[in-house]
């Protein structure tokens, strides 16, 4: 069973935090699961940024990303090349490490 690593977070994990979860899992539903409270104001339909991730490790064991995802992405604060949507991101069966940005676009966040 693959396991996410999740750096510190200021906010949503201050300390970081390691998680098991089942291969077809979203990074989001996996997080919320595992009381990592990642923002997803659209409740996870791909039409914000909020629950934007970098992923330092394990990118390519990923689903490939759709071009709604691509085109929400271009949106999102601090974009890099491995950055994905966490509601769209499905594990696969390597490890992952992710880092939930400091920041999102989102201006009034919603208490999920």
């Amino acid at each position: 069973m693959p396991q996410i690593i999740f750096l510190p977070n200021d906010d949503l994990c201050p300390e970081g935090a390691v998680i098991q979860c089942e291969p077809g899992v979203t990074i989001c539903d996996a997080a919320l699961a595992n009381d990592i409270e990642i923002e997803h104001a659209c409740e996870k339909s791909c039409a914000c940024t909020t629950c934007h991730i970098i992923v330092r490790e394990g990118f390519n064991s990923l689903n490939d990303a759709t071009e709604d995802e691509d085109d929400m992405l271009d949106k999102a604060w601090g974009l890099e090349p491995d950055s994905r949507l966490a509601c769209q991101a499905v594990v696969g069966d390597e490890d992952l490490v992710v880092e939930l940005p400091k920041y999102t676009i989102n201006h009034a966040k919603e208490n999920h």
